[in-house]
């Protein structure tokens, strides 16, 4: 997704989720399309002001679904200047001098976004977005799920395997990102359900989960 399709995002949600969209989805989705669009940005030194706007954009999409965060803030802001440093080290022609204080910098910010991220992680349980284990559907496990993968990728403690698919524990059910927009759900029960998320024109993402195939 283009900067400007995720500024578009920010404002689809300022307005407020209608009934096609889902607050938690819409995040979730804001967050992937900041961490592929900030991989393209990072190609490119020069462009920090995109980046920056970038970074800003995914904060109001946070405000507008869950609410204000100060941790999440903070989170972005180290996220963002973390990439600076690796710009900066990638480019190369740092004076050694320079160059060992990016590194020390890169050790300290790396250990604050991990606390950050469990902290941010901790909110999105304990918000609007998590309801009750008696109320639960799919949908809202997947989406949840999703999120807690979606604010894990933030830390560099995060295994990232090329053949193993990114998954987390939602109580007794067990969610699996498998990009392009696809998830699966499965139950304590073994039950399998394929979930596709889907942008929805001017109303942000929603998310729909169907059962597959048999008991696992």
């Amino acid at each position: 997704m283009k900067i400007r399709q995720t500024l578009i995002l920010s404002v689809v949600v300022l307005t407020g989720c209608s009934s096609a969209g889902n607050p938690g989805t819409t995040l979730w989705a804001g967050l992937t399309n900041y961490r592929e669009e900030m991989r393209t940005l990072e190609a490119k030194p020069e462009r920090w002001p995109e980046r920056q706007r970038l970074a800003e954009s995914i904060k109001t999409t946070y405000v507008v679904t869950v609410g204000a965060s100060r941790e999440f803030n903070r989170l972005v802001d180290l996220d963002l200047r973390r990439r600076e440093f690796l710009i900066a080290q990638r480019e190369g022609g740092l004076r050694a001098e320079r160059a060992k204080e990016i590194q020390e910098e890169l050790v300290q910010v790396n250990e604050q976004i991990d606390g950050l991220t469990r902290l941010t992680k901790g909110q999105l349980m304990n918000s609007q977005l998590n309801v009750q284990d008696t109320s639960k559907t799919i949908e809202t496990v997947a989406t949840i799920g999703l999120l807690e993968l979606a604010i894990d990728a933030f830390s560099s403690q995060t295994n990232t395997s090329p053949t193993a698919a990114p998954s987390t524990k939602v109580g007794p059910y067990v969610v699996i990102d498998q990009g392009s927009f696809s998830s699966a759900v499965r139950t304590p029960e073994g039950q399998t359900f394929h979930c596709t998320t889907r942008m929805v024109s001017e109303e942000g993402a929603s998310i729909r989960c169907q059962p597959v195939g048999g008991k696992s």
